[in-house]
Order: structure tokens, then C-alpha cells, then sequence
């Protein structure tokens, strides 16, 4: 019988038009037919090695290249260029690809990697790996959004060491404590934080209903972003019209989140507790917020889900929240997919309930909330077509 997940992706084909089919697809065949992941580097029904291909956003079955120098080629395109497997591929299940001739032995994901923990200690290389398929899916959706994704650290290939991003993923000692954090293109993780119970401590004890490794790479990557992409440029004044004045003394700003707490009215204006701490933090945790959505929408599309089948008692966001933008061309889109969202994590709540596990989505979206959302997707937007303008002239350039 044609139920829920034979019939859930016309409705969100439907309801999010701009997105035809998922810019970052998790499904995928292997040359068996059987379905592989987005994570697999094997298929476990009949064995072919698999490999993801960021450029193109797609994991494909390999074979030997014929080259005979240990490469690989798509299954599909025996005459293709060679390719090699990232140089992480035995240390950290990196299953991503270069060509073959490409500088350098690490993927566009892996090269962004500063600083790494000491891999002699089992327990540190057990969180390195974790954190590296949170950041692999995190990178995968930047590059799918079209934003720019070049390392900062020096010699990693095709650097940008002023405005690049890098990760440092460090383990805290009573001498040297780590904070997870961002700061001028670096972004610090506390590899703690890839210990389950440990990570969930800290979840009740700061009273956060969400805390997650992708959680974290997505909110810390949002300031780089925010440095990237709103400060210095147009952007700014609307963002301090919607989120508050940035320049607010941000060290005294968390001290009081921690110290008073947050306002009982928070959820009315920001899509989290901790966004209401100071404008920086709403951005970064506004920005991880349409990560999730686009990324769990996407998956959806991917699987041929849609929504159509439930019978979900919500009120639709109409362009009236979006106020002065509510007439902008993409604004009946944005809230297509937004509304699609609700619908879809209303279901998935009360999935989580029959387990009795914690809520999918432990939040409820304002209407002021759903206004940052919209800020966020059109900075977003504007990075893609400024991206695209840039590889369009460097193309005739050429």
C-alpha cells in the first residue's frame, strides 16, 4: 500500500519549488542497484569500493584506473580522469576522492584540518573520527549551498591563509583548557564533545535540548561566515536592524547569559536560548538552524519523502511575516519550504516520542525567528550568485 514514505516527495517538491531536486542528494546507487550512503566506502552487498566526489556532490562505485599507479575512476566512466583516495581514508573513513593529479593528498574537507589530536591515544583518534563525518556532512552542504570552502592553513592546497577557514580539534588538559569556539577563521573543538555521555552532561547542565557534533561545526562555522560574508559589506545595517548592534561588549554579554540567565521571552525573538545572548551568537545559532532545515528537507527529497499523507493541525507562515520583504521574489518560496519544515518535524517529534527518545526538533519557530531564517537564506543566496559570477569570469578569463 502507498503510504507515508512511498508518498512524501511531491509535496515537498511542491512546497519547496526552488529545489526541484536536493542540492546535496544522501541517496545514492551502487552499479548492484542496492542503495549505498552518503558515508559508505564499500558496498556491503556486493563489495565495490565507493567513493564521494565533492565537486560533483555524489558518491560513486569505483574500479582500478587503468593507469596502473593504485588510482581509481568512476564505474561508470572507465576512460575518465584517475582519481586517488584522500590520504585520511585509513585514519579517519574519509571515503572522498581528488584527481589523481591534484596538489596535495588531502580531500577539500580533510585539508582544512590545523590542528588534529594525538592519534596514539585510542580514545582521541575514536573522537577525531566522529568529528570528521560530522565535518565531512557539514562541508558537503557548504559546498552544495555554493558558499566559498578554501582552507587556511598553508600548503594544504589551493589556500587562502587570510581569509580561509581551518579547524583545530584539540583535547583539554587542566593546563591548557579548550573551549569550542571561533576566532579570526579558526574554529576550536573540544574533542570532548564526540563522548556521548560526556556531550550529554553538558547538554543538561547548560540546559540546551539540542547539543551535537554537526550542531557544533555548523554554529561555529555561521561566525566565520558572519565575518565572511555580513561584516564590512551591505549586509551589516540589516543585520543590526534584525539581530541588535554586534559591537555590544560580547564577553560581558555571555557572562550575563550565564550568570541571570535568559529572558523568559527569548523564543519570541530567537530560534534558541543561547541566541539571545548577544547578536553574534543569534547569527551563528540562526544560521545552524537553516543548515539542519535545508540539510533535513534535502535527505527528505533525497529518499522520496514528502509530507502529502499527514494531516499535520499547523498554521503556515504567509508572506506577512517576512514584513517589508514579504513581496520579494523569493520570498513565497522561503516560505514554502519553511512551512514544509514545520509539517515534516511535526511528524518526526512524534516519531521520536513513539521511542521515547528526545524530540527531533526540540523548538518552535516565531515569527521573528523565521524573519532571521530569511536573512540568513538570502546572504546565503547572495554568496551563490557571487560565487557563481566569480567562476563564470575566471572561466572566460581563461
Amino acid at each position: 500500500m502507498e503510504v507515508l514514505f512511498q508518498t512524501l516527495s511531491r509535496r515537498l517538491r511542491e512546497m519547496w519549488r526552488p529545489a526541484k531536486s536536493p542540492r546535496a542528494s544522501r541517496s545514492f546507487r551502487c552499479r548492484c542497484g542496492r542503495p549505498v550512503f552518503f558515508r559508505n566506502s564499500e558496498c556491503l552487498a556486493c563489495g565495490t569500493p565507493l567513493g564521494y566526489l565533492p565537486d560533483r556532490l555524489t558518491l560513486v562505485p569505483l574500479q582500478p584506473a587503468a593507469d596502473d599507479a593504485g588510482h581509481w575512476q568512476p564505474w561508470a566512466e572507465p576512460d575518465g580522469p584517475p582519481l586517488k583516495r584522500c590520504a585520511n581514508f585509513d585514519l579517519a573513513a574519509c571515503n572522498w576522492m581528488l584527481d589523481a593529479g591534484e596538489a596535495g593528498t588531502f580531500c577539500v574537507s580533510c585539508r582544512l584540518n590545523r590542528v588534529i589530536p594525538d592519534l596514539s591515544i585510542d580514545e582521541n583518534r575514536l573522537a577525531w573520527v566522529r568529528i570528521e563525518i560530522a565535518k565531512r556532512r557539514l562541508v558537503s552542504q557548504l559546498l552544495a549551498l555554493g558558499l566559498p570552502v578554501v582552507s587556511r592553513v598553508a600548503g594544504a592546497g589551493g589556500e587562502d591563509t587570510a581569509r580561509g577557514l581551518a579547524f583545530d580539534f584539540l583535547r583539554a588538559t587542566p593546563e591548557q583548557p579548550t573551549i569550542t569556539g571561533h576566532a579570526s577563521g579558526i574554529v576550536t573543538l573540544n574533542i570532548e564533545e564526540a563522548d556521548d555521555a560526556t556531550r550529554e552532561r553538558i547538554r543538561a547542565q547548560l540546559r540546551e535540548p539540542y547539543r551535537t557534533l554537526l550542531g557544533h561545526v555548523r554554529h561555529e562555522v555561521g561566525h566565520y561566515y558572519w565575518d565572511r560574508l555580513v561584516d564590512g559589506t551591505a549586509w551589516l545595517e540589516p543585520f543590526r536592524a534584525l539581530f541588535g548592534d554586534e559591537r555590544a561588549d560580547y564577553a560581558a554579554a555571555l557572562r550575563h547569559h550565564y550568570e541571570q540567565g535568559t529572558p523568559l521571552d527569548w523564543s519570541q525573538r530567537h530560534v534558541s536560548a543561547y541566541a539571545a545572548a548577544h547578536p553574534w551568537e543569534d547569527w551563528a545559532e540562526t544560521w545552524a538552524h537553516y543548515l539542519h532545515m535545508v540539510d533535513t528537507v534535502e535527505t527528505a527529497m533525497s529518499f522520496g519523502l514528502d509530507a502529502e499523507a499527514l494531516e499535520v493541525d499547523t498554521e503556515p507562515f504567509g508572506t506577512d511575516v517576512l514584513e517589508d520583504h514579504g513581496t520579494d521574489p523569493g520570498a513565497a518560496d522561503f516560505l514554502a519550504f519553511v512551512n514544509a519544515w514545520v509539517e515534516i518535524t511535526a511528524l518526526l517529534n512524534e516519531m521520536s516520542r513513539s521511542m521515547g527518545i528526545h524530540d527531533f526538533y526540540p523548538f518552535v519557530l516565531s515569527r521573528a525567528a523565521v524573519r532571521k531564517l530569511y536573512f540568513v537564506h538570502e546572504v546565503i543566496e547572495g554568496a551563490r550568485a557571487s560565487e557563481s559570477e566569480g567562476t563564470a569570469a575566471s572561466a572566460l578569463a581563461a
